[in-house]
């Protein structure tokens, strides 16, 4: 597409646009979204009280049969497709509803969470627990969309993948081996939705991407009195303490990017996983080795290589009697904007406003981490923030709005009829 027609579809898709009244055939899928309110807070409890932290492979798995189960009932043929145990995964929950009318459309989830299951609890119109909001709301959003049309008679032959992940927060490795499902999924498809949460009245249109690193610092060991002799030098800590303030002090200035250090450990004899660490010294022994690891989270492809380019630089710069090293691990790739993308917010947005909604708007990726979405978009226009709104992911804290379901749900059952015709 010429630049020229590029500047006049963003243009296009700039006006605002204006109610359309719904057909008899939305307003029967309106209807069937209404009679089945007041199952999904049940639902949301269902899911969340199943344990499904990434590492708990037992708990995904059974998440994963309950789903399908749900998704069967609506007439798609559900399997989970196993990961090989050196992944260190479960694997994923597919299911597909096969047609032949309109787009072939890709809807994305995941089974696993950060933190444990088995913690529901209500508040109001709040639920809280691991979960809630990240992502097994958004799961239900799916599903519930998908029951309706189902109730409307709208979802015969149509073409449509759910896809949900069994290690959306943490990814087996190698990546092209643990979504090598959605890949294949993807290239049987025409666009994808994600249901990660919803912000506001926002759809997401680009994401950031994430790398994961660790940094291995070594310095000289012995009696504490001689730190910062030339004997001595820095020991460990200090080397670990100046790159973390680098990468504070420079980093920190690209548009967009986040880097954390989220674990740290220093000794005489340490060690470091995922998940937690330990480390064995005195106060009167300068710390040999100290390990670091964290996040990365970029725009683009172009600012991690920029990015990873100065995280070398800081970490090579070694204070005296001291070296480091570092490593990055493939992650998530960056999910580019593009006109594509914006299209498919725009039929989201027109579907908003048809259901009498507030206007749907693009969310700034520099604030959305990373998501499965960014593997198949692109190539596929895709779209995500589609799930629940709620807010505290990763924390005890986490918790979903209730009073809101109906309109995601509404919003996501006539956009993906309006898709399929």
């Amino acid at each position: 597409m010429s630049p020229r027609l590029v500047l006049a579809a963003l243009l296009i898709l700039a006006i605002p646009a204006a109610r359309a009244a719904l057909n008899p055939a939305e307003e029967k899928i309106v209807a069937a979204v209404k009679a089945q309110a007041g199952e999904f807070n049940r639902d949301l409890e269902t899911a969340v009280q199943i344990n499904s932290a990434t590492e708990n492979l037992a708990g995904v798995r059974q998440l994963a049969d309950l789903h399908g189960a749900q998704l069967a009932a609506l007439g798609l043929t559900y399997r989970f497709v196993a990961l090989p145990a050196a992944t260190g995964r479960a694997g994923h929950l597919v299911a597909e509803h096969k047609g032949t009318k309109g787009k072939r459309v890709l809807l994305i989830g995941h089974l696993d969470t950060v933190l444990p299951g088995g913690n529901f609890r209500r508040d109001g119109d709040k639920a809280l627990g691991s979960g809630t909001s990240d992502i097994k709301g958004g799961n239900l959003i799916i599903i519930y969309a998908l029951r309706a049309l189902h109730a409307a008679g709208a979802l015969a032959d149509t073409q449509i993948i759910v896809m949900m992940t069994g290690d959306e927060e943490a990814v087996g490795r190698p990546v092209e081996v643990a979504r090598a499902e959605l890949f294949a999924a993807a290239q049987r498809s025409d666009l994808a939705l994600a249901f990660e949460g919803a912000i506001a009245h926002t759809g997401t249109v680009a994401r950031r991407g994430s790398a994961s690193w660790e940094i291995e610092v070594q310095g000289a060991t012995g009696h504490s009195s001689g730190i910062f002799s030339t004997a001595m030098g820095a020991g460990s800590v200090y080397e670990a303490a100046r790159i973390v303030t680098g990468f504070y002090t420079e980093l920190r200035q690209l548009d967009g990017l986040t880097l954390n250090p989220a674990l740290i450990v220093g000794g005489t004899e340490v060690s470091l996983d995922r998940t937690g660490g330990k480390t064995e010294g005195k106060t009167n022994i300068t710390a040999q080795r100290t390990l670091i690891r964290g996040d990365l989270r970029t725009t683009s492809a172009e600012q991690l290589a920029d990015a990873q380019a100065k995280i070398r630089a800081i970490v090579a710069n070694n204070l005296p009697r001291t070296s480091a090293t570092i490593t990055f691990s493939e992650g998530y790739p960056a999910m580019p904007d593009s006109p594509a993308n914006r299209a498919l917010l725009a039929q989201l947005d027109q579907a908003s406003r048809d259901l009498g909604f507030p206007a749907i708007t693009a969310y700034d990726p520099r604030s959305r981490g990373a998501g499965d979405i960014a593997f198949v978009s692109p190539p596929l226009p895709a779209l995500d923030g589609l799930g629940i709104r709620g807010g505290g992911a990763h924390a005890p804290t986490e918790w979903a709005d209730l009073k809101t379901v109906p309109e995601l749900v509404e919003r996501t059952a006539l956009l993906i009829y309006r898709l399929t015709r």
